[in-house]
């Protein structure tokens, strides 16, 4: 057996730069990152509408005639936390788009030599 022909057990991971890994440059990551974006702009939809049902205005009626209406706002922390958390996932949506464009695009082109 010479040293080319070694054998590797079962349950191994590839070794990276092996020969046998993916190319990182595959053209359909940019639909990946065309619905990534879509699904950002969703998720900024829904953390607006979240925002907006945080703050309800109550009003309380005049105790004696002539005294102005009382209005208080009232804030709702787990709307308010909603609307948080689905902008940060909007902004992890947008970072991946990214991602996936640029690998569509630029890995693994245009001059890169094998050695």
């Amino acid at each position: 057996m010479s040293a080319a022909e070694t054998t590797v057990p079962a349950g191994t991971p590839p070794v990276p730069g092996a020969g046998s890994s993916p190319r990182l440059n595959q053209p359909w990551r940019a639909l990946v990152a065309l619905a990534e974006v879509v699904v950002a702009v969703l998720l900024v939809l829904a953390a607006v509408w979240a925002w907006r049902s945080a703050a309800v205005v109550v009003e309380f009626p005049a105790w004696r005639e002539g005294d102005p209406v009382q209005r208080v706002t009232r804030y709702y922390g787990h709307w308010m936390a909603s609307a948080v958390g689905l902008a940060a996932l909007a902004g992890f949506a947008l970072l991946d788009a990214l991602r996936q464009l640029v690998l569509a695009v630029r890995a693994g082109g245009r001059g890169r030599r094998r050695r």
